[in-house]
């Protein structure tokens, strides 16, 4: 019989959960003001082919996530291997997050990361709460992918690499 460890107010056992699954990174940024405004994000996931659509989760708290809502287009880039840096560059919570970071914009405002694995060109859908995180549903317009090129692999709270077999 399997027995389980019990919920409780420590969340450490169930991000230790979480952990265990592997994830790609995305980094999702926009132009506001003229400047590139982003963050990273390791909980995208896709959800519909009709129509395009794709999630990422955000936490309630973030002060990014309100500074790019009600962009007219939101640049989804699919972090490549080599690119722990500008992950974790993303992911600060202070300093210019863009400073070593090469990127372009489209001409509706949505930034995207070099190198990336996939480019995806969206808008806002819709928003779900979801706990102490807003689930965020992206409509896609647009696409570039090089399914060749290795991902960047999130697992235990370091990068990983994928293997070959």
């Amino acid at each position: 019989m399997i027995a389980f460890e019990p919920m409780t107010a420590d969340s450490g056992t169930l991000r230790r959960a979480f952990g265990c699954f592997p994830s790609g990174v995305t980094a999702v940024c926009a132009l506001v003001d003229g400047e590139p405004v982003g963050m990273a994000a390791s909980s995208f996931t896709s959800v519909s082919v009709e129509p395009p659509l794709v999630s990422v989760c955000f936490q309630t708290s973030s002060s990014t996530w309100p500074r790019l809502r009600d962009r007219p287009r939101l640049g989804i880039s699919v972090l490549a291997e080599g690119h722990d840096e500008i992950c974790l560059s993303l992911a600060r919570t202070t300093a210019d997050r863009f400073a070593d970071v090469a990127w372009d914009s489209s001409a509706a405002g949505g930034v995207f990361v070099h190198g990336a694995t996939a480019w995806l060109d969206c808008s806002l859908y819709a928003e779900v709460p979801a706990g102490d995180h807003t689930l965020v549903l992206l409509e896609i317009h647009g696409l570039r992918a090089d399914p060749e090129a290795a991902p960047l692999v999130f697992h235990g709270s370091r990068f990983r690499r994928l293997a070959a077999i």
